[in-house]
């Protein structure tokens, strides 16, 4: 015969587990409503867009505000220009933070704490406070090396990867702690070269970590507005974020036309975190055992 105690405990847990899973799905609706929201105004008439009375749903969907997006002048130039800063920060980012990660788990030297600490504060200052800091930066370093000036990619790429390291090395740095020492001392013994050990050994068990992180500096860099809009003067180099501004006039601002750019921008997104998922899913949960 089964206790009351126990009855009772189980269907605790039981209200418990419906209770967790009903704020679950409402935290995931809210998450969802403004991509839904997006979408859907990108489909809309311009009717029923600029309407009084908005409705969550449309009976004539149209692609009109997707051709106007596309026929912006340049918007393949610009789009090809976000796309070469995004992947040029994802790739030097992952480099240098998972060689920087290994120094600072596998190595002792003096101020490794402070370089520590020095990175938790980069995260903490607004971007705001450092843009016109950054501009004078940049427009100086553009004087000796013309590829970083001002209207440059160079540029956006530099700022964008300043901003990614941080994070990056003090995540994948958890991962490359959790890595046996004992995996490379093996290896070192089977006479191993440390390349070896770096690229045989350590990135494959930290590649997730390395998917993780480099999904959090795909979106930084592919969206990124305000540097693209200080540091970038010219038409010629200015990226997707910025060219969205061709739709904001001073008379009525063209809704349609933003919400169908804004959904076309968000495709590589998609794409991007669809091809890293898997390992960024095992990356973030994931820890290796000795």
């Amino acid at each position: 015969m089964i206790s009351k105690p126990f009855t009772a405990g189980r269907r605790d847990n039981r209200v418990l587990r419906q209770g967790a899973n009903t704020v679950a799905v409402v935290l995931a609706l809210l998450t969802v409503f403004p991509l839904y929201w997006m979408v859907l105004s990108a489909l809309k008439p311009k009717g029923e867009i600029t309407s009084a009375h908005p409705r969550p749903w449309t009976f004539a969907p149209t692609l009109e505000n997707f051709r106007n997006a596309l026929g912006v002048s340049g918007f393949g130039r610009y789009f090809l220009n976000s796309l070469a800063v995004a992947v040029v920060v994802v790739v030097v980012s992952a480099a240098i933070a998972f060689l920087a990660a290994v120094a600072l788990s596998r190595f002792k030297f003096r101020f490794k704490t402070t370089i520590l600490i020095m990175f938790l504060v980069a995260q903490m200052v607004p971007v705001e406070a450092l843009t016109i800091p950054l501009f004078f930066l940049v427009r100086d370093i553009g004087s000796v090396a013309p590829g970083f000036g001002l209207s440059s990619l160079g540029s956006l790429m530099l700022v964008n990867l300043a901003f990614s390291l941080p994070f990056a090395v003090w995540m994948l740095r958890g991962f490359v702690a959790a890595v046996p020492e004992s995996l490379e001392e093996a290896a070192r013994i089977d006479g191993a070269s440390r390349f070896t050990i770096l690229w045989r050994i350590l990135f494959p068990l930290v590649a997730p970590g390395l998917a993780a992180t480099s999904v959090f500096s795909f979106i930084t860099a592919w969206n990124d507005f305000v540097f693209a809009k200080t540091l970038i003067l010219d038409t010629d180099h200015q990226t997707l974020p910025a060219a969205l501004m061709v739709f904001f006039k001073p008379d009525e601002n063209d809704w349609g036309g933003i919400m169908a750019a804004s959904t076309l921008m968000t495709v590589p997104v998609l794409v991007f975190f669809v091809l890293v998922q898997r390992h960024m899913v095992s990356g973030l949960g994931g820890a290796v055992k000795d």
